[in-house]
């Protein structure tokens, strides 16, 4: 399966502004594909070629996304001209996909002034080709407590995308279509931008401002103002966890109401709640990061990795040592 540009570059003021799409081993098509279909349909609105785009990769033969479909690479990476873009679109194991070839590459494009903008997951790259220091940058979710504890010196933002400088990152998914519907607009104008999303059918354009998780209320399908207040203030505190009674002050009522809440919205009560959060943070940075066990541990607020282990069986059935080499091991195949 190969996308190939559909106009020649030119050498004019009002030639095509080009997009190259790096594409890395697993990369998520739905990013990738949301990016190119925003220009497509641009060029075809505006009546005139106004964008072009071709496909790199970090290899001369084909690379698979996520879902398994292979893409042939149009161009290698090489030297770019001066005013092209560099697109570079990640997905899963994408410390593997983070080539040292790639990051070369990727800092020399860079010192040369090129914008850079990283996809999905794609912001881990950039953060480790030293792109994004003192700047602020978003990933998707799901990598986001594993991005933080390896790049602090990254302003990590929730944001549904970022723009800073000739720096761009978005949390992958349909976000791709927030960024590029953001340039399509400077690049242009917003009436343009607006004809892109209804041929999308894409009713509400997310700004830089918009947070990329649903709510807590939708989240946990419990519209009740103090419980959510809680679960915010149990996510913000993970490494150092408050106690229920603190908790239940904070929130305006006594520790026993905040037990009944609990037990009757979620069927479980406040410090296994708690407890789940977490675990659920352990694992994404044992199956994320190089972390020692010991240092996940104290991120996740366990000051004895003995009782750490223990609660961590218990709720994943398998020790945390077991759960990285499981993860050594599938990575390695």
């Amino acid at each position: 399966m190969t996308v190939q540009a559909k106009q020649t570059r030119g050498s004019n003021a009002d030639a095509p502004r080009r997009f190259v799409f790096v594409l890395m081993e697993g990369f998520t098509l739905l990013s990738f594909a949301s990016a190119v279909e925003c220009l497509r349909i641009a060029n075809r609105m505006a009546g005139k070629p106004i964008y072009e785009w071709q496909v790199s990769g970090d290899t001369e033969e084909t690379i698979s996304c996520s879902a398994g479909s292979r893409f042939q690479i149009d161009i290698p990476l090489s030297e770019l001209n001066r005013d092209d873009t560099v697109m570079l679109c990640g997905g899963m194991d994408i410390h593997l996909a983070t080539t040292k070839r790639l990051l070369s590459w990727l800092r020399r494009e860079a010192r040369r002034g090129l914008p850079v903008a990283g996809l999905c997951t794609a912001s881990y790259t950039m953060a480790r080709a030293g792109l994004l220091d003192g700047k602020r940058a978003t990933i998707h979710w799901e990598n986001h407590d594993s991005f933080a504890e390896e790049f602090d010196e990254v302003n990590l933002t929730k944001s549904v995308f970022t723009v800073d400088g000739n720096r761009m990152t978005t949390a992958g998914g349909t976000s791709s279509i927030d960024l590029m519907l953001h340039i399509i607009a400077k690049d242009h104008d917003e009436k343009l931008a607006n004809a892109v999303a209804d041929q999308l059918i894409y009713n509400t354009i997310r700004t830089d401002q918009d947070t990329q998780r649903l709510s807590v209320p939708t989240r946990i399908g419990v519209r009740h103002p103090k419980l959510s207040q809680v679960i915010q203030m149990m996510e913000g505190n993970i490494e150092e966890p408050i106690s229920p009674s603190i908790l239940a002050k904070d929130a305006g009522m006594s520790t026993r109401q905040l037990e009944r809440l609990f037990r009757r919205y979620l069927n479980r009560s406040p410090k296994r709640y708690y407890m789940e959060l977490r675990l659920q943070k352990a694992r994404n940075l044992l199956m994320q990061t190089d972390m020692t066990v010991i240092n996940v541990a104290l991120a996740c607020g366990f000051s004895s990795p003995s009782h750490f282990s223990k609660c961590y069986r218990a709720h994943y059935n398998t020790t945390p040592y077991r759960e990285r080499g499981s993860q050594a091991s599938r990575l390695s195949i």
